[in-house]
Order: structure tokens, then sequence, then C-alpha cells
């Protein structure tokens, strides 16, 4: 009997994945509850594993069951939702995969098969090293944070190592609230093992034998998965006292957030961990020296950590050799939106936007022309065509006044009202903002108010001026990137696509 595989993470439950693992289970086949590859157009994914490799249908609904066993037995190339050998469907066999290369493989909970597929190597190296010997491999990697500051890794690390206390903490920011994101719940979901691992990791370089995962409250099944990966790797000593017989220590613990997008900046988020109102501190003092509870802490995203066990397992060169200028290793690209094919794509750095929405997402879902893309959440800029030729690269993005953030990518097409995009900028930071500062508290309120007024061409030459000191004000004024980016969108409406505010 071959072997099945259907994925359990949110995005294949919210499409059916548990009605098709269901409809196995009648016909006598008891499904492995894999994480998915990130080809989010086509789950649920269902594979199976044959003597040619492993194939795919997809997207599949618990009525196919049928006829996709009978295909198995006779000719499986013949059902309507062959997708052929997974591993060579083009959107997944042209990407380069570091970060994900596990995802998908098996089930994400099982130990024996993280280990199959190389899992645990960096820790065994790491716990051969010195604590600044696993820093200097992260500097030589060229990692730089994945979270949308993209400062670099190492260098955070070396602040925290050199700290003479006592204490010190690795805290996963996992608080994963941009729109159009999800690559770190996929790593949770499909991989949760190996940012288990890059935590160890960096608690062993920096001297840290606590860990906290921020996980946004919204992820219940990343939530399932990390807690029961956390058990289990705690029962196989890869956790907790004396690591593997090496008298070395590290603990680990998730904690929910609750629903502040301003939680993702890592002060704020800090506060939150300490059980105050999410608020953002003024810096200095930086986290890396007196973070959480006043104590060294290594602040990084999922993505961030998660690179590490790749780093420490392949060699700080090897993860060099990808990418561009100061951009090193590779990208988790989401693909969101009004796209045909949307889903997670993992590239060195250098692709351009172009390459990645046409390529990959092969246009819009409604099959208009594309108009607008916004890369880096809802404070990204919104780029027109004459910019998707730009590499995804940290320095090419700065140059055009946008950031790649945390790689998520958002498509509209030729019926966006972009005025009202631009209002929607300013009306989210109304919502989210935590309220410490007055640029970013009001200046929102007021931008929405006057993007309002220009719309319905009330003094609107006066208004505009108004609406770019005000941008100024909040940049330059605001005490995080809440309302210091705020206007990144907004100003990129207005250079862009001056038409949508000329109102009625």
């Amino acid at each position: 009997m071959s072997r099945f595989y259907i994925p359990q993470d949110t995005t294949a439950l919210a499409l059916g994945a548990d009605d098709v693992a269901a409809a196995l289970r009648s016909a006598g086949i008891e499904p492995v509850r894999n994480g998915s590859r990130g080809l989010f157009w086509l789950e649920p994914l269902l594979e199976v594993e044959t003597d040619q490799g492993r194939i795919g249908f997809g997207p599949v609904c618990a009525a196919d069951i049928a006829g996709i066993l009978e295909a198995v037995e006779n000719n499986a190339s013949a059902h309507p939702l062959y997708q052929g050998e997974v591993a060579e469907i083009p959107y997944l066999k042209s990407q380069q995969r570091l970060t994900y290369a596990r995802a998908g493989e098996g089930d994400p909970l099982c130990l024996d098969n993280y280990q199959r597929l190389d899992g645990f190597t960096g820790l065994r190296n790491a716990l051969a090293m010195s604590g600044q010997q696993i820093v200097d491999q992260v500097k030589e990697s060229g990692l730089r944070g994945r979270g949308g500051a993209a400062f670099p890794a190492g260098i955070k690390w070396q602040t925290v190592h050199d700290c003479a206390a006592g204490q010190k903490y690795i805290v996963c920011n996992a608080d994963e609230g941009d729109s159009g994101t999800f690559a770190d719940r996929l790593v949770m979901e499909a991989d949760p093992y190996q940012l288990i691992e890059g935590m160890i990791i960096a608690g062993l370089a920096v001297g840290a034998d606590q860990g906290y995962i921020y996980l946004r409250s919204e992820y219940p099944v990343a939530h399932k998965l990390l807690n029961a990966a956390i058990d289990r790797a705690t029962e196989a000593n890869f956790l907790g006292d004396n690591i593997q017989g090496s008298g070395k220590t590290f603990r680990l613990e998730v904690r929910l957030g609750a629903g502040a997008y301003i939680c993702g900046e890592e002060t704020s988020l800090l506060e939150s961990l300490e059980g105050k109102r999410g608020m953002v501190r003024a810096k200095p003092p930086l986290p890396a020296i007196e973070g959480l509870f006043g104590k060294p802490t290594v602040v990084n995203n999922v993505l961030t950590l998660a690179a590490v066990s790749t780093i420490l397992a392949q060699g700080a060169a090897a993860y060099q050799n990808f990418g561009m200028g100061r951009s090193r290793g590779t990208l988790a690209i989401q693909l969101a939106g009004n796209i045909k094919r949307g889903g997670l794509i993992e590239l060195a750095f250098g692709v351009t936007l172009r390459e990645v929405v046409e390529e990959y997402g092969q246009g819009t879902y409604s099959g208009r022309p594309i108009r607008a893309i916004q890369v880096g959440g809802p404070l990204g800029a919104f780029l027109p065509e004459s910019q998707w030729d730009t590499p995804m690269d940290y320095e090419a993005f700065a140059a055009i006044k946008a950031m790649i953030g945390h790689g998520g990518i958002v498509v509209f097409d030729d019926s966006v009202d972009m005025a009202a995009q631009a209002r929607f900028a300013m009306e989210f930071c109304v919502a989210e903002s935590c309220g410490k500062c007055t640029p970013c508290r009001i200046g929102s309120v007021r931008g929405v108010e006057v993007i309002d007024r220009i719309v319905a061409n009330d003094n609107r030459d006066n208004n505009l001026i108004l609406l770019h000191e005000l941008c100024d004000t909040m940049e330059m004024g605001s005490l995080c990137a809440m309302g210091g980016m705020t206007p990144f969108p907004v100003r990129s409406a207005l250079q862009h696509f001056p038409d949508d505010f000329a109102g009625n």
C-alpha cells in the first residue's frame, strides 16, 4: 500500500484538508499529516509515495479521493488533478530552499524524520564550539534580521555575548502581523524543530539558558505544534539540562500575544512578555543590553533563528554563497493579494519583483492587469510597474524608498483605488498605534482627515501640502517604525498614482 500525505497546516486546513484525511481513513488509509510545501494554490495537495517518487494531486477535495485511489492503482497521470512528481513541479523545483528544505517532507513532529533530514546537525556542530565561534559563524554568513529592519544578526549576538550579566534571554518574535505574510507560520507548522534548534544554538552562542517564543494568538495550529515539539525535544534531551551530555542548559516556552500589531516591534514585545501593556520603549538602552526583565536579550524573528540551524549545519561560506551585495542567503517571499498562484517562495536575494509576480504568481487572480504591488506589509510602499524590475535586495529597495521587510508581497489589479489604500495606511496606524508618542498617535488621525478632504476636493492644494508635511513629522518624530513608516505607503500612492486623489 502506498503512503499518502495530506498537510495539517493552517492554510490546508482552511481549504478542507481534514475532510480529505477523513475520506482517506474511510477508504482504509491512515495518511501522514505533513506540513505544506507552500504551494497554496494547489492546497490541499495530496502526495502519494510511489516507486517513481512522490507524486501529487491538487487541489483535492474529499469527493476526489475515490477517483484518485483508482488512478494510483492504474494510471495516475490520467487523473485531471495529477501534478506529476512533486519535486519536479516548476513552482517548487526552481526555488533555492534552505530554510524550507524539509517543509512537507513528513510529520513535522517526528524527531526521527527531522534527524533523517539532517536536523540537529547544526546543534551538534555548535555544541563542539565556543560561544564566540558560533557568533563568528553567524557574522561570516552575512545573515541579517528577517523581521524588517535587516540588522546584522551576528552583531546583535556579539553585543549580548559580550555582556557580563549572568542571566540572558533568547526571544523569538513570532508575532507575524504584516498583511500578506505567513512565512513564520509555515516554519512553525511545517518544521518546528528547525526553529527550536536555532534558538538553542543562539542560547549557546551568547550564554542564555532561557528562551521564549512570542506567538500571535491567531495561530492556534502553530501553538499546538510548537508545544508538542518542545515537549518531545525535551524528552529527547535536546532541551532542558545537560543537552546531549554537553553540560549546557536551554529551556524554551511559548507565550501568546493578544492581537496587538505594535507587539511586533521588539521593545513593545518585551513589555508584553513582562506582563505589561505593549508600549514601545525609548532606545537606548538597546534590548541587547537591557532587554527582557532588564537583562541582555537576543530578539530575532522566526526566519532569522531558523536560518541559524542551516548556517551551523552547512557552514557560513555555504550560506554566504547565496544572495547579492550585503543581502546574503535566501529570502522567504510570500505572494498574496490578487494573485493567481499564491504561496511561499524561497529564493536567493537578487530576483526581481517582476519575476516573482509574473513567473511564480502568474499574474492576478482576477485576470486583470496588475496596477500596484505592496512589499513589506502595511507600512511598505506601493510600487508601480516602473519599479518592478528592482532586485529584491535591502539596499536596492531602500534606494527607491521602499522596503522588503518580512518579504510579504500583496498584489492589486487595475480596479484598486490607491487613495483608499493611502487612507487605509493612516487608518491602520490609528487602530494599531501604542499611543506613546504624539506624531504617531495624533498624526495618523489627522492623516485620515486630510486625505478625506483631498479626495473631496476641499481646499485640495493646501491639504496636499499639509499631508506631505504631516508625513515628514511622522517619519522624523515618531518613536518607532509604526508612525515612522506609515508615510511610506501614503507618499508612494501620492507620487505614483496621483489621479486617484483627484476626487469627484
